[in-house]
């Protein structure tokens, strides 16, 4: 049997049988040792070469910034971690379930978990009590570290969950720390014992449990931004992703902490105030989803963002009128990038002088993608397909059949449709399951929104198909106006005149219907499955 740290084995016992497992590609460049802990490479490391008294963490506390240095950091972590070993009893593999908003709290509890050797499950703040329950039932989580604001949704998921015995609440959590020593001996757990189990953002619907060892927190936090953002310890990252989210986990700790630079935690950000965050703090790095950048376009002019110098967006498709006014606001091209929670980050991107209007980018060094057609041989450039990515992380899902959905022959099939061109850049259309098929025609809803989105009214938008009985789908437009634009008959008609104009006119919406908001997750992704719910 390979080592483990691991005495409670249920997360291992749990992984689908190693012959669904992707081929995995590109380990041997990273040159892992048998034993890492996630935790002692993205946090102990800069400690331990002199950096004890660099910036780790800023945040606002009562409407005030304060910063947190490695060394505090790393004590409070360390004290965190022998209050679940000591305290609270949990063995080198125990589930321990996160909830909180982005705070230093959260950032330090992550690292305690991973330093006993257990496995964080972070949730989103939002969440109600079923899908905690639903979370803490499929991880078999004993035990919660949660902000007393948010209990009220976890008590009631503990009265129907037999296996979560214990919920601490981060003000009892701070009292007990004093009793605690500020050094604390790292489990020594080895590369490939499970850290994180990170649930699906739910944009099906129907949330998955991904499983990632500690070399995968590794790679995350070190193969996209190596090639992409070139972090540097003066770096100050901010966005509004979650901890819970992947994207957030990378990027707000992962990326920072292993390049020995510094992050901004804000509890809760609108595009306004992500915009005086940036002002504020000096942010030089900003990571959140296509809604906020076009947002923040039109506020730009009034804040100073010169200490800005890479925005990276994820979550769901950049539409090109996002980039350019982004672009004429800031004077930033927006790195464009697409990542899974299976894969733990994100493998296709680029970098902003490599930009290739309408595609995504290329694969991230260590990946490789590819575009399959139904029989699952290569497209030739040009022809959608199925996008299939492999590298160095890949989807393990906890006791979960889907597992053979999404790997296939060694790769890992992301769901989305692409097509790839002679160049290998990679162009995204629509998640596989979001193709429209209309009167014969294939319809990407992301190609309608982005044409809908050129017009001076449109606000926000979202496109899905809707059965039709003479059609078989009909293309339909929901669509949040911008303020003094009414949503009417006259409206309608001209937005379906205007994207006959940009694209195809065959691909406009025959129905548009006019929202208040879009129905979103946590993460910013537009959840399309609610919209063809709620479709008349």
């Amino acid at each position: 049997m390979p080592y483990t740290a691991h005495t409670d084995t249920f997360a291992r016992d749990n992984l689908p049988p190693r012959h669904q497992w992707p081929e995995f590609v590109g380990l041997e460049a990273l040159a892992y040792p048998q034993r890492m802990n996630g935790a002692a490479e993205l946090l102990d490391r800069t400690v331990s070469s002199g950096g004890a008294e660099r910036p780790a963490l800023h945040a606002l506390v009562d409407g005030r910034k304060t910063t947190i240095g490695y060394g505090e950091l790393l004590r409070r972590a360390n004290r965190i971690a022998h209050v679940l070993r000591a305290d609270l009893g949990l063995a080198p593999g125990a589930r321990v379930l996160l909830r909180a908003p982005n705070n230093p709290m959260l950032a330090a509890c992550w690292f305690a978990v991973l330093k006993a050797g257990c496995i964080a499950v972070t949730t989103m703040p939002l969440l109600r009590a079923r899908e905690i329950r639903q979370i803490a039932d499929k991880a078999q989580v004993a035990v919660a570290l949660c902000d007393e604001r948010l209990t009220e949704e976890l008590e009631l998921a503990k009265g129907q969950c037999p296996c979560l015995r214990e919920i601490l609440r981060f003000d009892a959590l701070e009292e007990m720390l004093a009793h605690h020593p500020p050094a604390f001996e790292n489990v020594d757990t080895a590369c490939d014992d499970v850290a994180l189990i990170a649930f699906t953002s739910g944009t099906t619907g129907q949330a998955k449990g991904t499983v990632h060892f500690h070399r995968d927190l590794v790679t995350m936090s070190r193969c996209f931004p190596r090639a992409f953002l070139q972090p540097a310890p003066s770096d100050v990252c901010c966005g509004t992703p979650p901890l819970a989210f992947t994207f957030g986990l990378a990027s707000l700790l992962g990326y920072p902490m292993l390049a020995g630079a510094s992050t901004v935690l804000v509890e809760r950000l609108t595009p306004e105030l992500l915009l005086q965050t940036i002002q504020d703090f000096r942010a030089t790095a900003c990571f959140t989803a296509p809604t906020y950048y076009r947002k923040m376009a039109a506020l730009a002019q009034g804040f100073d963002l010169s200490s800005l110098r890479k925005c990276v967006s994820a979550g769901e498709a950049l539409p090109d009128a996002t980039r350019q006014s982004f672009k004429r606001a800031t004077g930033i091209e927006i790195i464009d990038g697409i990542g899974s929670t299976e894969m733990t980050h994100m493998f296709i991107s680029h970098t902003p002088e490599r930009v290739r209007r309408g595609a995504i980018g290329y694969p991230v060094p260590g990946y490789r993608a590819t575009v399959l057609d139904e029989s699952g041989a290569p497209c030739p450039p040009g022809v959608v397909g199925r996008l299939a990515v492999k590298g160095p992380t890949g989807c393990r899902y906890l006791a979960d059949a889907r597992q053979t959905s999404y790997v296939q022959n060694g790769w890992n099939l992301t769901g989305d449709a692409f097509s790839v061109d002679a160049d290998g850049y990679f162009y995204y259309h629509a998640r596989t399951d979001d193709m429209i098929i209309s009167a014969g025609h294939n319809i990407a809803g992301p190609e309608v929104e982005a044409a809908l989105l050129q017009h001076e009214a449109v606000a926000e938008c979202g496109v899905v198909g809707v059965p039709d009985e003479e059609r078989g789908s009909l293309v339909t437009a929901f669509v949040v106006l911008k303020n003094g634009f009414a949503g009417d008959a006259q409206t309608a008609k001209a937005l379906q005149e205007h994207v006959k104009q940009v694209i195809a006119p065959y691909k406009y919406p025959r129905r548009v219907e006019f929202l208040a908001e879009l129905p979103r997750t946590e993460t910013g992704k537009l959840q399309r499955f609610k919209l063809r719910a709620s479709a008349p």
